[in-house]
């Protein structure tokens, strides 16, 4: 999969679905940021939630900027099976590069996390698009496992919860993404 340091603590950053649907198991969660990356709609969904001829719209993690999300740590034991769900939920296209990258979790302590970064170079990557083309893309988005705006509405409900108890605050970003949904209507 991919070379990780040896360590005692393995841990998985997630920034979508991963943050409120992780379906592995873990023995702790803490909200945790990841600076030099931001979470965008740039990833057309084929398979989860559209389908080719009625693309949906996904995060990514893009270049630039920070996003908070969720960090997830793995019993050891776990880690070969996770990582192997892992690549079966986010890798069916190989739209994204995964890596291990330095989030700072709730507190100010500094791990590595295992995460999925969007490659520039793949057909699914959408580039920059604007507020009206992403919410056409959200309210098309169909497919076995729900719709793209199901996906945008339960990611922006678990930042907002995160955001009003104190663990992050939103940016930019995530203020651009309330705006998409605002724009479906």
């Amino acid at each position: 999969m991919v070379d990780r340091e040896q360590s005692d603590e393995t841990w998985v950053f997630g920034y979508g679905s991963l943050m409120w649907r992780p379906d592995f198991p873990f023995v702790e969660a803490s909200p945790a940021l990841l600076q030099g990356y931001n979470r965008a709609l740039c990833i057309y969904s084929t398979i989860y939630r559209g389908t080719e001829e009625k693309p949906g719209l996904v995060l990514g993690l893009d270049e630039g900027g920070e996003c908070h999300g969720r960090a997830f740590r793995l019993d050891l034991n776990d880690v070969d099976d996770v990582m192997e769900t892992l690549h079966k939920r986010e890798m069916p296209t190989n739209v994204y590069t995964p890596r291990f990258l330095n989030v700072c979790l709730e507190g100010g302590r500094n791990v590595q996390a295992y995460t999925f970064i969007v490659r520039r170079d793949h057909e699914q990557y959408t580039g920059v698009l604007s507020i009206e083309e992403q919410a056409r893309l959200v309210k098309q988005g169909i497919g076995p496992n729900g719709s793209s705006l199901d996906y945008l509405a339960n990611t922006l409900e678990h930042l907002d919860e995160m955001d009003s108890s104190g663990a992050i605050s939103e940016g930019d970003a995530e203020q651009r993404l309330h705006e998409v949904l605002r724009a479906v209507g």
